[in-house]
């Protein structure tokens, strides 16, 4: 089981950036596939990003294509979310997520065993 702290939300204007980071530990970072999913109050647990155990295969939701970019740093055991252009609709707490091994499913949050704790984003208008 790996642990998961994820980190770096905060309150941002609508256009702004903000950069999330997800620091993991516990077994070898290198051989989990990561994700981010996000939920909004009143709302479902959402897809965002995902990226395989090597950093070779990335996905994005469609609501985040071309304003959101995935990262890992394997040295370092981090995954990373840059977060630009956002938006009031991008509020919600904002979760990292691991699974050992790649999956078909990287959309579905059950697809993961392991979660952080969250870090609110919250955009102003």
């Amino acid at each position: 089981q790996v642990q998961l702290v994820d980190a770096g939300g905060g309150q941002v204007q609508a256009g702004g950036s903000l950069r999330l980071s997800c620091a993991a530990s516990g077994p070898p970072f290198n051989n989990y596939f990561m994700g981010w999913f996000r939920q909004a109050p009143g709302k479902e647990r959402e897809f965002v990003a995902a990226i395989s155990a090597g950093g070779g295969s990335i996905y994005y939701a469609d609501s985040v294509k071309g304003r959101f970019t995935i990262s890992r740093d394997n040295a370092k055991n981090t995954m990373y979310l840059q977060m630009n252009s956002l938006n009031p609709e991008d509020t919600a707490v904002y979760y990292c997520a691991a699974r050992y091994g790649r999956t078909e499913y990287y959309y579905h949050d059950a697809a993961y065993s392991d979660w952080g704790r969250g870090t609110q984003v919250t955009v102003s208008s």
